[in-house]
């Protein structure tokens, strides 16, 4: 069984490949799941994740924006775009993740598959977005 993490880094992997990629989320993790496989509760979990950040994509790239101050969401690498994306949704949108811990695993996540200040960078914006909603 995979754990939560390890479907926040594939759900990482599918968001991604969705920035450079534009298909319907669904035929991405189709395509995902080919290569991989999964218990049914971490599959469901990741596929929730992919296709809330999609859902949410706008409101989530304004709060991005309004946070990452002196940056062009463009000009932010396409890792930690998404992992700000990721954590941003947990933080707003699943009750079942305590903020502090979708802030946690995605600055895991960033220093994992991010460059060597992305684990900063991410905190710091899911730190500003999450203080600035309470």
């Amino acid at each position: 069984m995979a754990t939560r993490h390890t479907a926040r880094e594939w759900a990482i992997q599918v968001l991604f490949q969705l920035d450079f990629n534009p298909e319907p989320p669904e035929q991405a993790l189709a395509g995902f799941w080919r290569e991989r496989k999964a218990d049914e509760r971490s599959r469901r979990f990741m596929e929730e994740l992919v296709l809330g950040v999609r859902e949410h994509i706008g409101r989530l790239d304004e709060v991005i924006r309004r946070h990452a101050a002196n940056w062009d969401l463009n000009r932010i690498s396409a890792v930690d775009r998404n992992v700000l994306r990721l954590g941003l949704y947990e933080i707003n949108y699943r009750p079942d993740v305590p903020p502090v811990v979708a802030i946690n695993e995605a600055v895991d996540i960033a220093k994992r598959f991010g460059g060597d200040d992305s684990g900063k960078f991410v905190n710091g914006i899911l730190d500003k977005s999450w203080h600035a909603a309470r």
